[in-house]
């Protein structure tokens, strides 16, 4: 089967993110990755679903885990009849979906299209979990190709020699910009904040761009207003981790004061994804709050003095008034027409693949 990852980054292909084989599930360690080249292996899929809550993958990285979760339940309860197979999935899937409540509609996407191919599968007789496995790649496949058309429309509005500020990690679209961007020989400078307290932007967006091959630096997230002015920057822009009909967008926190400083600088915010169905507003979106205390530490490192108190919500939600477009795999849309995304039929970047 051909396969969409070809020509990405080492992180991004399949078997780097998450893969199920013999039983287990090896995810790649994003909280230490790239000084440290690590997999966690999962013999259960509730280890699975520990995995995704505890960070060992992050971005797009739990959608990818979920599924092959997916395929280690499969294998779990691959002796019981065929009802109770399905109603073992069944709790499975809800336990993975759950793991972190911000992208709890994105995983049931994910999970339900894994149960169709199990149910597809159980009548065909044929393995369950491989078929869960070839699924997945078909449907990362679906995704991937979805995102590079995203990646075409925002290489579009990039400049020659353009100055990206880059925010969090925004996994495939990353990849499949720089890709574009290199097939059609059109440079850039990438500027990747940090993002703290787990550096997704520090450790795992610089080195997709730097292993890419582009001229790439960090900067610390108190840094973003200067950088703008300073080194003129063309183009401030993130994927996101909900994007609401009504234009709100939540992503990585910190993505929200960014937001604020392009916009009074005149520099356009670019958003790539698609609009989520089950959110129509704000309300809609439950920001995760994580462990405080690990904003009181730099990768392991204790920073502040004891007895002081954290605070850590995992996303912010930037209003539509600060977003310059959403770049879908459909064309470029103003916040205030996102709707008319699904006008033609189009699904979204994820859907219940069958």
């Amino acid at each position: 089967m051909e396969r969409a990852d070809q020509g990405l980054a080492f992180m991004l292909q399949y078997e780097n993110v998450a893969w199920y084989e013999d039983g287990t599930v090896r995810i790649l360690d994003r909280r230490v990755y790239p000084r440290e080249v690590r997999f966690v292996t999962c013999h259960t899929h509730g280890e699975v679903a520990q995995a995704i809550t505890d960070m060992v993958t992050q971005s797009a990285g739990p959608f990818t885990a979920a599924a092959m979760g997916m395929a280690l339940a499969a294998y779990e309860c691959r002796d019981l009849g065929e009802a109770a197979q399905l109603t073992y999935l069944k709790a499975a899937a809800e336990t993975i979906s759950t793991a972190r409540p911000t992208t709890v509609g994105r995983m049931r996407l994910i999970t339900g299209g894994c149960l169709l191919a199990a149910e597809k599968a159980l009548q065909a007789g044929e393995n369950v979990a491989q078929a869960i496995v070839d699924h997945t790649v078909r449907a990362n496949n679906l995704r991937y190709s979805k995102v590079e058309r995203m990646a075409e429309y925002l290489v579009d509005l990039f400049p020659q020699n353009g100055k990206i500020l880059t925010q969090c990690f925004a996994e495939t679209i990353v990849g499949m910009m720089l890709k574009v961007a290199r097939q059609r020989g059109k440079m850039l400078k990438l500027y990747c904040a940090e993002t703290r307290p787990y550096f997704q932007g520090a450790r795992l967006t610089a080195t997709v761009c730097h292993e890419m091959g582009f001229d790439t630096t960090v900067i610390t997230d108190n840094m973003p207003a200067f950088v703008m002015e300073r080194e003129g920057i063309d183009v401030f822009t993130s994927a996101a981790d909900a994007i609401c009909l009504d234009g709100h967008v939540a992503n990585k926190v910190g993505t929200f004061q960014i937001a604020i400083a392009a916009n009074y600088m005149g520099i356009p915010f670019y958003v790539s994804g698609a609009p989520d169905v089950g959110h129509k507003s704000r309300e809609d979106i439950h920001i995760e709050m994580r462990d405080p205390d690990f904003t009181l530490q730099a990768m392991g490192v204790r920073t502040a003095v004891d007895g002081v108190k954290g605070y850590y919500p995992a996303f912010d939600i930037t209003p539509p008034a600060l977003v310059t477009g959403i770049v879908t795999d459909q064309g470029v849309f103003a916040p205030a027409d996102l709707h008319h995304y699904f006008d033609n039929g189009a699904l979204g970047e994820f859907e219940m693949v069958i």
